[in-house]
């Protein structure tokens, strides 16, 4: 068993891919045998789409807590991340209606998907307010569940002092909940193993190349984020070259893609910061921890190219108020994202069930991507640190705390 937990999961995960590549192909027969252990695996996730949600969401919300105390700087910066994922989620999705990377794919479970008949938007706007907070928990009305967060981070923030309690219950619960997580995940080799097991019995291995499109459609995606809007805000707002700027963070973006985590990238990032970009030490201890939390434009652009992906595996043609939820809700699960391995897979259930999508048809897609998701998640890590960096150069540049001349490079070290 040690030598078992010794190995990191994404190996595991790979390893329990190519085991039910060969069950799939070589052995039909087994694959149906072993399809409970890939239908225990989708309940799993199902069982915790909720809870996730309703409590990251409003737990980010309180941690961030006031920020008017921290003046200009904390309301500023939360503002240009707002922008920054709401733009994401769009090129992520706009990504994959252009693509479409699952078109044509073929998984077992998966029929084209009726959504029954259309809700005018009066009334689905009015449903975002639930009447019962329960009833909404118990039918995983996601919409519900979301105004719910916001509205228990934001009372527990105005509460002050009385509200800490409150805080306190919600940071501690989602320390819970992350563990939770990190036990379920656990269970992904072998829930991958069944469930790709039984995608191959049924549509062979040619559903793969889907994959290879989707991870086409990340990098793309990814470039046009950083070399458009961040580079587009430099340039338009800040006034800056953006040539400079890239090369001065370079070290911050080869760790964050070789390390797929912008907690980790945090101490390079302040480096680079202060020595390559003159950004002061004030705005910089201030700004990029809060980046490393919120500041998620890779995830919010995977999360919006994922939900087209499996809205095509599933034969779902999106209407224009399909596309406007799941702009919103991306965004939104974007800023609760917890800081563990493939956590936005979880949150992809939150925005397809906000359109009508169940769980069971979410894991189906989520067991065909999870084994290559270490290394999209690498790819999508890079865009979300140059986010945290630009976010912060802007703000620098705002308020008067840049030094323009070691920016351009002519400091001398």
């Amino acid at each position: 068993m040690n030598r078992w937990f010794a190995i990191p999961l994404w190996r595991r995960v790979v390893g329990g891919l190519i085991v039910g590549i060969l069950i799939g192909a070589l052995w039909p027969e087994g694959a149906a045998a072993i399809r409970i252990v890939g239908d225990l695996f989708v309940r799993l996730i199902k069982m915790l789409v909720v809870p996730v949600v309703l409590v990251t969401i409003a737990a980010g919300i309180a941690a961030l807590g006031d920020p008017r105390r921290l003046g200009p700087i904390g309301g500023r910066t939360v503002g240009l991340f707002a922008l920054t994922t709401l733009v994401s989620v769009a090129i992520g999705m706009a990504a994959g209606l252009l693509v479409r990377p699952g078109a044509g794919i073929r998984l077992s479970g998966v029929a084209p998907h009726v959504l029954g008949a259309p809700v005018p938007p009066s009334e689905q706007l009015l449903n975002i307010v639930p009447a019962n907070i329960v009833d909404a928990l118990a039918r995983g009305d996601m919409l519900a569940i979301i105004f719910t967060a916001i509205l228990l981070g934001i009372g527990s923030v105005v509460a002050g002092e009385a509200g800490r309690p409150v805080v306190n219950l919600l940071q501690g619960l989602a320390a819970v909940l992350l563990q939770i997580v990190r036990i379920v995940m656990e269970v992904t080799p072998f829930g991958v193993a069944a469930l790709i097991a039984h995608a191959v019995a049924s549509g062979g291995a040619a559903v793969f190349v889907n994959v290879g499109w989707l991870a086409l459609c990340v990098v793309a995606a990814s470039l046009v984020q950083m070399l458009l809007v961040h580079a587009g805000l430099l340039r338009l707002v800040a006034r800056l070259p953006v040539a400079r700027f890239f090369r001065g963070i370079v070290d911050a973006l080869i760790v964050a893609f070789s390390t797929a985590s912008s907690s980790a990238t945090l101490p390079v990032a302040l480096r680079v910061a202060q020595d390559n970009l003159g950004i002061a030490r004030p705005v910089a201890s201030t700004v990029l921890p809060l980046g490393a939390s919120i500041g998620k434009d890779g995830t919010a652009m995977y999360v919006g190219l994922l939900g087209q992906f499996a809205l095509q595996a599933m034969g779902i043609v999106p209407d224009a108020w399909m596309l406007a939820v799941m702009l919103m809700t991306g965004a939104l699960a974007a800023f609760g994202t917890a800081p563990v391995p493939s956590a936005s897979l979880f949150m992809l259930a939150a925005m397809l069930s906000a359109v009508g999508v169940g769980a069971e048809q979410t894991a189906l897609v989520v067991g065909l991507v999870l084994p290559f998701d270490r290394l999209l998640d690498m790819t999508r890590t890079v865009p979300s640190a140059s986010a945290n960096l630009t976010v912060a150069t802007l703000v620098a540049r705002g308020e008067g705390a840049l030094d323009e001349a070691r920016f351009r490079g002519r400091v001398a070290e």
